[in-house]
This record gives C-alpha cells, sequence and structure tokens, in this order.
C-alpha cells in the first residue's frame, strides 16, 4: 500500500490501485486474503472432467472408427482401425439418396424449429406479461397436456391430416408445432418473467402496442431461450422416426432417419449385415446435430441457466 493518497481529488496511487485488482481478483474466485489456490484440487478437477468427457464422447468415437474399418473388424473394439475403409462412405452415397435425405431432414427441421419457437414465445408472453383471473388455471391446463402420451393422439392426428390431403408429404412432421409446445411455452415463461416490467410500461407510455412489446422487446431480451427451444426441437425433428414411418411413402420425401431404416432394411442379405454402411449413414446423420450444439453452445448454457431464476 502507498502511504500517499489524495483524497481531496480522488487519484489513488498504481501501488492502491494494483493491490485493489488483486483484492477483487481474490474475492472473485472466492479466496480469503493469504488464501491460495490448490494445486492438487485443481489437477483433481480437471481431471473428472476430462474423464467424464471421454466417457460421454467414447459412443461418437467408436461410431466413427467403426464406419472407418471393413465389414470384419468394425466389433473389434479397438479406436484405431488396423485397415481404414473410407470407401464405405463412398457407398453409402451411391447406394441411396442420403443427400436428398439430407436436405429433407434440414428442410423439415428448421420449419418445426421454427414454428415451435414462435408459437410458444407468443404464448408464453401472453402468460407471462398480462395479468387475467384464471390465468394460473389455464396455465396448468396447458401444462397438463405435457401427461397426455403420443401414443394416444397419433391415430386421431393421423385421420385429421388424412382428411386434408396431407399424407405422404412433408407438412404433417412440422405443422403441428404452429400450436406450440406445453414444455416450451413453460421455458420460455419462465424467462419472460426474468424481464424488468417496466421496460413493457415505458414502451407502452409511448404507444407501443402489444405485438410491438413482443416484436421489439421480448424477442431480442430472450434470445438464449429462444435459441434452447430452437436446438431442442431441431434435434426432436431431426431424430424423429415415427412420424416419417406413418406419413411418408415415396422415399424422396424421406427424412435422414427414414433413411437409415431403409438402408439398415437394404444392406443385410444372406444372414449377414453390412454393418459398416449403416455405421457410415449413422455418422453422417449424427454430425450435423453435434455442430449445431457446438455453434450454439454459449446461448444454449445461457439460455438454461437464466429460465430457472424465478418461478
Amino acid at each position: 500500500m502507498a502511504t500517499t493518497e489524495q483524497v481531496g481529488t480522488g487519484r489513488l496511487t498504481s501501488d492502491v490501485f494494483v493491490s485493489g485488482r488483486r483484492r477483487v481478483t481474490r474475492q472473485r474466485h472466492g479466496l480469503l486474503p493469504g488464501e491460495r489456490p490448490s494445486r492438487v484440487l485443481s489437477v483433481i478437477r480437471y481431471t473428472v472432467a476430462i474423464l467424464l468427457a471421454a466417457l460421454f464422447t467414447y459412443p461418437f468415437i467408436w461410431l466413427v472408427s467403426a464406419s472407418l474399418k471393413p465389414r470384419a473388424q468394425v466389433f473389434d473394439n479397438a479406436l484405431i482401425p488396423k485397415e481404414f475403409s473410407p470407401e464405405n462412405y463412398i457407398t453409402v452415397w451411391q447406394a441411396a439418396p442420403v443427400f436428398t435425405w439430407f436436405v429433407n431432414s434440414i428442410v423439415v427441421g428448421v420449419a418445426a424449429a421454427a414454428s415451435v419457437t414462435i408459437s410458444s414465445a407468443l404464448v408464453a408472453f401472453g402468460f407471462a406479461y398480462f395479468r387475467f383471473p384464471g390465468r394460473n388455471l389455464l396455465f396448468g391446463l396447458v401444462l397438463s397436456t405435457m401427461m397426455l402420451p403420443g401414443a394416444v393422439t397419433m391415430i386421431p392426428v393421423y385421420l385429421i391430416w388424412d382428411a386434408l390431403g396431407f399424407v405422404n408429404t412433408q407438412v404433417p412432421l412440422w405443422a403441428n408445432n404452429l400450436f406450440g409446445s406445453a414444455f416450451f411455452i413453460f421455458l420460455l415463461r419462465q424467462f419472460f418473467l426474468t424481464l424488468p416490467r417496466e421496460l413493457f410500461e415505458a414502451a407502452r407510455v409511448d404507444g407501443c402496442g402489444y405485438f410491438g412489446l413482443f416484436r421489439r422487446i421480448a424477442l431480442p431480451l430472450c434470445k438464449p431461450a429462444l435459441i434452447v427451444v430452437f436446438i431442442f426441437e431441431f434435434r426432436e425433428s431431426w431424430t424423429d422416426l415415427i412420424k416419417p414411418l406413418i406419413y411418408l411413402q415415396d422415399s424422396a420425401l424421406f427424412t435422414l432417419p427414414r433413411g437409415l431404416k431403409t438402408i439398415l432394411d437394404s444392406f443385410g442379405y444372406g444372414g449377414e449385415m453390412k454393418w459398416e454402411i449403416v455405421l457410415a449413414a449413422s455418422v453422417i446423420a449424427t454430425l450435423p446435430l453435434i455442430i449445431i450444439f457446438f455453434l450454439g453452445q454459449r446461448h444454449f448454457v445461457e439460455g438454461i441457466s437464466t429460465t430457472g431464476r424465478k418461478g
């Protein structure tokens, strides 16, 4: 600490400034004065994190490794192939319209994710902003729909789409999301409740309408939560096999999960399955989800941690 300090002018010496920064740093890291972080504890912490990361990534590493092996070595559990067979991926692209299925999955996934994000955000904003009698009861009814199994409504929903003439089209794969999702409505409502109500009241004084409040204030401030909803629904749509099995008969309309089912059925002959081809197709179907998750990882974590702050 410096002995000279000019209180009247508010100026501090460099020594005081440096010591103050060190004190703040210790406080941020949860350290008391004179306390040093334990190197042993840090080593243990990073070791556990590395082991858990290796545990969770091992299945995908095994999948990639097995897809690059010849058929006789697929299940030898060696992470480094003895013989590399990258032609497995070429065989997949030549044997099936994988690119068409890939594009179909992207179109359906983006449409399903965008529609459920917008519709659920509208309903969630209504429950968070408006005050009206029976609001909690109505919100409870919305949440109670999550207890209804999808198998119960599968046949009635199919009959509706069949009557509308949309069977063997991609519309039933995403159009249901136009009516929102109870889980995403709850998730977004929790986020909207954390926004200061004074922002909306000030905008109302300036003449902003309700849809203006939603579009100009609510949506920009809840971007992390919207990204969480988009990623969740995109993953759900990307991996969904039930709906394509029910509604699609034309192979040109297949999504990747439906196409993988076709590949799994096609590449078996004489009791022997061409597992190297099936695994190569599985890697192609899995990579986009990993890329999307890592691109939106920061917003994903922020949205998850923020939506539970207020009930």
